[in-house]
């Protein structure tokens, strides 16, 4: 194994491992996933770009590093393939479909070794998912039958395979035409949050709140500006990152740490298209691209003017919109609840000493005049723990276990908490607000 294969090996799986992300269906540590992938990919080569790009291909999606991360780390080409592995739709461009076709006209248009790095990821994600899921496997079939069409420029040996193990899941399945699976929601089999759907939800926490809210300006220089200078100025201002003109058009930026010595021009860096938003974009597609990218760059009337890091999400608008969020997920869990179980019958499921801080809290409510059911006093935790243990309520959040459906509750404490208490919502909960951000964004289209 050579040196860049085992620093990008160590590299995803504690990426991986920090978030402690797992496969779905069985629980093993995400790196397991990865390791099958660069296997594959290194029986038909031995690039080791090619091999560490297998080892990194989910790490931009999945965890808090950027492509810039991987820059910085494994150099430009690497860098370049996990980018053209990692999909580009935004929560704001439609439904599942819509977004998969986008992510289908980004991959068409790769390399021929992020094709490759792609059809072991469908054989890989294919046979685990027909075995486990039968239901959400007609969707996936048709949705990887689609990408076949555009991957015919990988590795061919491997490309056979991919069609062979689409072919047997098929059979499998008893399916005699994909094609026909178009009508089914993936949303509704793989959502893991109900929520309030329909135009006053997406008005009160979709669309309230925009870009331009939270962007901050941009300073800007010439192509051929003196470093020196320039970066003067930006440490002055505290800036990080400043846009070039060129012939008086904003056309890039430049990072502070690139700025070495010469012109500005040494460290210029274009935008990508999917890292420059609208000012009235949704903060869902700001932190998509956050996820992908250091910056997220606003543009007024087709000419970048601000820019949006991860740390303005720690800003109190976004703070008090990732609450909002998290108390309508838990609106819907007590109207869930209080449906299947009337008349408080739901008492049975919580432990006596947690009912009991219920009640209490309750009491101290009514003497304050200000009524409210004895459910309404339970903590998150608890009216979460009452709807997982039942199974209807289970399948009505979309959770196919329990195990899952409790990591996702954990990791939602653990953001509320840290919005409560004020603290860097980006360095713990990353991971969490990207997930809940886009399901929100999913479900108010709906």
């Amino acid at each position: 194994m050579s040196d860049l294969v085992d620093r990008a090996r160590v590299y995803a799986t504690e990426a991986h491992q920090r978030i402690n992300h797992r496969r779905k269906y069985n629980n093993e540590p995400y790196h397991v996933h990865l390791s099958a992938v660069a296997r594959l990919v290194a029986t038909i080569t031995e690039d080791e770009n090619m091999i560490a790009a297998a080892w990194l291909h989910d790490t931009v999606e999945d965890t808090q590093a950027t492509l810039e991360d991987i820059e910085a780390e494994f150099g430009v080409h690497v860098a370049e393939l996990v980018e053209e592995l990692t999909d580009v739709s935004k929560p704001g461009d439609g439904n599942r479909v819509q977004r998969k076709q986008i992510d289908r006209i980004h991959l068409a248009q790769a390399s021929k070794q992020a094709k490759t790095v792609k059809l072991a990821d469908l054989v890989d994600n294919c046979k685990d998912i027909t075995r486990h899921d039968p239901r959400f496997a007609q969707v996936y079939l048709t949705e990887m039958n689609s990408l076949l069409d555009v991957l015919q420029g990988g590795d061919e040996k491997l490309y056979r395979r991919a069609e062979k193990i689409h072919a047997k899941s098929v059979e499998k399945l008893g399916l005699t035409d994909t094609s026909q699976i178009h009508a089914l929601s993936p949303e509704s089999l793989a959502e893991q949050f109900p929520g309030v759907t329909g135009p006053k939800f997406r008005r009160m926490f979709m669309e309230l709140f925009t870009a331009r809210d939270i962007a901050e300006s941009l300073y800007s220089f010439d192509l051929d500006s003196d470093c020196d200078t320039v970066k003067k100025v930006m440490q002055r201002q505290q800036q990080d990152v400043a846009s070039i003109r060129i012939s008086g058009t904003v056309q890039g930026y430049v990072r502070l740490v690139d700025l070495k010595e010469g012109e500005c021009a040494n460290g210029l860096r274009h935008f990508t298209t999917d890292q420059v938003i609208t000012g009235d974009s949704t903060l869902s597609d700001v932190i998509h691209v956050l996820t992908r990218h250091d910056y997220c760059f606003i543009s007024l009337l087709g000419e970048v003017v601000g820019v949006i890091c991860r740390d303005d999400i720690n800003k109190p608008m976004v703070r008090m919109w990732l609450f909002g969020l998290i108390t309508m997920i838990e609106i819907r869990v007590v109207q869930l609840v209080r449906s299947k179980y009337p008349d408080d019958s739901w008492q049975s499921a919580v432990s006596d000493s947690r009912l009991e801080k219920a009640r209490v809290m309750q009491q101290e409510r009514s003497r304050r005049n200000q009524h409210c059911l004895l459910i309404d006093c339970l903590q998150l935790s608890d009216k979460a723990h009452i709807a997982v243990e039942n199974s209807e309520l289970l399948e009505a959040f979309g959770f196919d276990s329990k195990r899952t459906a409790k990591q996702v509750i954990k990791s939602l404490e653990s953001l509320r908490n840290n919005l409560s208490h004020a603290q860097d919502i980006v360095m713990h909960d990353w991971a969490q607000i990207a997930r809940l951000s886009q399901r929100m964004e999913e479900y108010s289209r709906r």
